[in-house]
């Protein structure tokens, strides 16, 4: 049996003038961003939207715990890049998810993040806290992986 593969989602980029600092490279918080968007743009992949998702599973969202970023090599205005998303850990109300950017074919960032399910507290409504990942959240990832193999392998 195979290695198992997980859910990858892609995104291209195209940096822009406003994502720069004077010395034309990307800003350092800009790759927050992106990579926000790509987390989101995973859970679609996985048909998640992120306001289905709210809404459906009753959250306030999948807040950042924890964030560790490397840099390789610069981006600059003009630069298209792509950044590969994935999760790579599924813990009991927590998730690691690695996104690596690449421009012109060379990984230049990569970043793992960690983030928690989280909803509105039972005993506070002012305050969050997190709650287990459901089970189906999950299955979606196994599943769409598995589908993606099948179609890959029948077209060989």
């Amino acid at each position: 049996m195979g290695q198992k593969k997980n859910l990858i989602s892609r995104k291209t980029i195209h940096i822009e003038w406003g994502d720069c600092d004077p010395a034309r490279i990307v800003f350092y918080p800009r790759y927050l961003a992106y990579f926000d968007a790509c987390t989101a743009a995973l859970f679609k992949k996985a048909g998640l939207p992120k306001w289905q998702m709210l809404k459906t599973h009753e959250i306030v969202g999948i807040p950042l715990v924890d964030l560790r970023v490397s840099f390789m090599a610069p981006s600059r205005f003009s630069d298209t890049v792509v950044v590969e998303s994935e999760i790579t850990e599924w813990r009991r109300s927590s998730f690691c998810v690695r996104h690596q950017l690449f421009n012109k074919g060379v990984l230049s960032v990569e970043c793992v993040e960690t983030r928690v399910w989280a909803a509105p507290s039972a005993s506070d409504p002012d305050k969050i806290e997190s709650r287990p990942v459901p089970k189906d959240v999950i299955a979606r990832f196994s599943a769409i992986s598995k589908l993606a193999r099948l179609v890959r392998r029948k077209k060989k």
